[in-house]
């Protein structure tokens, strides 16, 4: 992906030794991102896969390893094969951990994860965890009570290490809801539009889960029919596809959406850089872990490892 994570972990105070993207025009906008920005070296970013991919030498000590391995296995939009299905990279993010050994781990991945189906693999993966000294749980954190205005829950792995896992407790949803309307007004108004006012007074709820961008099928759009329509309904927005610029004085209908625009209701910084062509960036920001969430759980960890350095030297 774009960095959704590695965003929201470097405000939580993290600072990146290494991040693997298999994707190119995903690890270009990493690459973009980490000269712009300094969060991390542009000669930290791995174009590989993750299976086999083996840490350069002087990558030091590891306090978190993180990762959004890839959903379609568990999603419920797909055939739910699980580990049967060969972009399963669960295995490949343990085998790292075996040999990175940080002291926490964190993994992202879809709802359908948390389903019954699922429940004999996920214990799977926690016996595997306590074999190499974690303690871990899974949890399922909405996206909009962190301040991202859409649905998208997320299922989330945490382990660690017994003498900080002891400290780690799960965020507390944010007490405030932010609307789509809210998050859009200026990116609608900045081309001029005078609908832009009312648009967002119209939209003054979250999104359903932003979706699309899939490699298999779907491009520049907001998802499959149900999800277009409910866009359109309940927001005011025509999903049939992504806009090159923002609504110009006079538009007639439904504004569409840019990739910024998608962007900004994944909580995604506003001068953030997508590489690539529209269904390329957008695929990016469609798959992303978003920032204020990673952020959130990042803040946690931070403080459960501090809580145990601090012990440690009393």
């Amino acid at each position: 992906g774009a960095g959704g994570q590695a965003i929201g972990l470097h405000r939580a105070g993290f600072r990146h030794s290494a991040l693997v993207e298999i994707d190119i025009n995903a690890a270009e906008s990493l690459r973009q991102n980490g000269r712009r920005t300094r969060w991390w070296r542009p000669t930290a970013v791995h174009q590989t896969s993750l299976v086999g991919w083996v840490p350069p030498p002087d990558i030091g000590f590891v306090d978190l390893l993180s990762g959004g391995v890839p959903c379609p296995p568990f999603s419920i939009a797909g055939r739910q094969l699980g580990h049967e299905d060969e972009r399963d990279l669960f295995p490949a993010i343990l085998d790292l951990a075996a040999t990175v050994q940080p002291t926490v781990i964190m993994i992202e991945n879809v709802r359908g994860l948390l389903g019954s189906k699922f429940d004999a693999y996920r214990e799977s993966l926690l016996g595997r965890l306590a074999e190499l000294g974690y303690h871990g749980e899974w949890e399922l954190l909405e996206a909009h009570e962190f301040g991202v205005p859409q649905l998208r829950p997320r299922s989330i792995l945490v382990a660690a290490k017994p003498e900080v896992w002891k400290y780690f407790k799960w965020p507390t949803p944010s007490v405030r809801t932010v609307t789509v309307g809210e998050a859009l007004s200026s990116l609608m108004a900045s081309g001029g539009w005078e609908g832009a006012d009312a648009w967002a007074q119209h939209a003054n709820t979250i999104a359903p889960t932003l979706v699309g961008g899939s490699k298999k099928h779907g491009g520049a759009d907001l998802g499959p029919t149900r999800a277009r329509q409910c866009w359109a309904d309940r927001l005011g927005v025509n999903g049939v596809s992504l806009a090159d610029a923002p609504p110009v004085p006079g538009l007639v209908g439904m504004p569409r959406l840019t990739i910024a625009m998608a962007a900004a209701v994944q909580g995604f910084p506003a001068n953030w850089i997508f590489s690539g062509r529209k269904t390329a960036a957008y695929r990016q920001v469609g798959n992303a872990f978003p920032p204020p969430v990673a952020e959130a759980v990042g803040h946690q960890i931070s403080a459960a490892l501090r809580a145990s350095e601090a012990a440690t030297t009393k």
